[in-house]
């Protein structure tokens, strides 16, 4: 019998993904919902906790009460100001840590925590553990191909993306003709692709570019696309978008491919 998972479930669809996964497979999971982050559809039907971010011991107390073996990061979460953070007893001790890991970003934020589950007796399992059609695949995916300068906009955004991981700043970046319209922080894809569509140049399209950090924990925060985002680079104007394979995930497949043919972008995996 398959073990249950605790779900410690960030924005976006892929929590609830997860969730009709293993519903589907027989699997029993418990959903750590936190507060202005999680999708409430995410929770329906299923058992579930909602909770401020910074409550580390009571996660893992929930967690525990539930029997919960398996523990996955899914979707993504704003990073609080430390003002904001409603910290217990056992966050507040790793304060520590945590104000040095802020100034390194958010994948060392993400290894405290991860490091912290795995010393409770959890094991940390990453969302390509769970969902086998979600790895971007090498090559392309759909009818559009890139052209020459889409090529030559992918190697800069590459670049670019790999600079910007070795700093642990974010994973995706938007170029046209050889110029670098933006690049993520904090502010998450979609934000960037909304400010890049006012940046727009005119001609040639334009390549969203992401990646995974060199250094990153890749249990928790792949690069993720899904249909809304290829919905969003074409507002953008956009030509295309290049993930890397096997280190970046796509969510419902199908559907990105469809919406990628109906707006006339390409979608395809590199390797970096």
């Amino acid at each position: 019998m398959p073990t249950k998972l605790g779900i410690l479930a960030g924005g976006g669809p892929l929590p609830a993904r997860i969730v009709k996964s293993c519903l589907a497979a027989g699997r029993d999971v418990f959903v750590i919902a936190f507060e202005n982050e999680t999708d409430p559809k995410t929770c329906e039907g299923v058992p579930h906790v909602w909770m401020p971010l910074g409550k580390v011991g009571a996660t893992i107390n929930h967690l525990k009460t539930e029997n919960c073996t398996d523990v996955v990061f899914a979707g993504p979460v704003r990073r609080p100001s430390f003002s904001k953070l409603k910290p217990d007893m056992r966050a507040i001790k790793l304060l520590g840590k945590i104000r040095k890991a802020a100034g390194q970003g958010d994948n060392a934020l993400l290894t405290i925590l991860v490091e912290e589950l795995e010393s409770e007796g959890f094991r940390v399992v990453g969302t390509d553990d769970l969902l086998n059609d979600v790895a971007a695949p090498e090559g392309i995916l759909g009818d559009r191909v890139p052209g020459k300068i889409d090529h030559k906009d992918i190697i800069l955004g590459i670049r670019v993306a790999q600079a910007l991981g070795a700093l642990d700043v974010g994973q995706a970046v938007v170029v046209q003709q050889g110029v670098v319209l933006g690049v993520e922080a904090i502010e998450g894809t979609d934000a960037l692709l909304e400010r890049c569509a006012g940046l727009k140049r005119e001609g040639q399209g334009g390549v969203l570019v992401k990646l995974k950090k060199p250094q990153q924990e890749r249990r928790a925060d792949l690069p993720t696309i899904g249909a809304d985002t290829v919905r969003r680079a074409a507002k953008t104007g956009l030509n295309g978008i290049a993930v890397e394979e096997g280190q970046s995930l796509i969510l419902d497949r199908a559907e990105v491919v469809a919406e990628a043919n109906r707006f006339g972008l390409f979608v395809t995996g590199i390797k970096a």
